[in-house]
């Protein structure tokens, strides 16, 4: 299980926003929550402006890997 962990990014960046613009802002990063079943259905588990976690198609974020620094205050601030 934890190797499936580690194949799922931490972050990803929005790249789209057009089918949701009140749920999610373009270029913002957003935390992953694993979700395998998700996973293979091409979605992705985020938290959203809502505060909640919802799915999402996984074409509208890009994985990115941040700077310890950033990754800290990112977890932090969750």
């Amino acid at each position: 299980m934890k190797e499936s962990k580690q194949s799922l990014p931490e972050f990803v960046v929005c790249i789209n926003n057009v089918d949701y613009p009140a749920s999610l802002e373009l270029h913002k990063i957003y935390r992953v929550l694993a979700d395998e079943d998700a996973a293979s259905e091409g979605d992705i588990r985020i938290i959203d402006e809502s505060g909640e976690d919802y799915l999402y198609p996984s074409s509208y974020f890009a994985p990115i890997q941040v700077p310890q620094t950033v990754e800290e205050s990112l977890l932090r601030a969750s």
